[in-house]
């Protein structure tokens, strides 16, 4: 998918208008963040956030190690 987005004038800073399909394809809304990451062939724009996941296998981690111990605790 190809798409060209618009960029406006938004107070004293610049945004871009996202055309309904993109977010859709995005699962994104207005509010959401986007991060921006550099990559060989130019920007990558997406939802995913790299630190969110680090945090989500810390806690997977967690919760494989103290397994019963949580078990236990949910009864």
């Amino acid at each position: 998918m190809n798409v060209k987005l618009k960029l406006i004038s938004v107070g004293n800073s610049v945004g871009a208008i996202f055309p309904r399909e993109l977010l859709s394809a995005l699962k994104i809304d207005r509010g959401d963040t986007l991060i921006v990451t550099q990559s060989p062939d130019g920007y990558r724009l997406t939802p995913y956030d790299p630190d969110v996941e680090k945090q989500v296998e810390a806690g997977r981690e967690v919760m494989r190690e103290y397994r019963d111990t949580l078990r236990a605790l949910a009864k």
